[in-house]
């Protein structure tokens, strides 16, 4: 199981914009700092605009800042926001629905991890993640 670039790169967005508390923040510098090619983290800065999780900042001081504490924004949200969370019924070898009337052979070693990685996702905020010091 592994995210999709856009949640990577959105997650470790605003986790560092998070790390930088109320900083405004521009395309040019996140793409340079987070190594994110610049058009791609404009299309993702829009979508993240688009649903009140970012402010963008017009004018040649503009840029990009939070519009929501990091404490009141979860990585589920972020997930959600580009279609990569975990669904109850999604399989793990990908062959679509699954469930306890229609198991995949993974089906029942998958469900604890499934749902410790759903309870990680909803329940771990910018705030949690953000300033550990570790890689972003």
């Amino acid at each position: 199981m592994q995210l999709s670039n856009t949640s990577q790169y959105a997650i470790r967005i605003l986790a560092y914009m998070a790390d930088k508390k109320d900083s405004q923040l521009n395309a040019t510098e996140l793409a340079e700092i987070l190594y994110i090619p610049y058009k791609f983290l404009t299309k993702i800065m829009t979508d993240l605009v688009k649903v009140d999780l970012v402010e963008s900042i017009r004018g040649r001081e503009g840029g990009y800042k939070l519009k929501k504490k990091s404490s009141d924004i979860m990585v589920g949200d972020i997930l959600d926001v580009f279609n990569d969370s975990i669904k109850d019924e999604q399989c793990v070898l990908g062959i679509g629905f699954c469930n306890g009337m229609c198991k995949c052979a993974l089906h029942d070693q998958w469900m604890e991890p499934k749902l410790l990685l759903q309870k990680m996702f909803r329940e771990s905020s910018l705030e949690d993640i953000a300033g550990r010091g570790c890689k972003i």
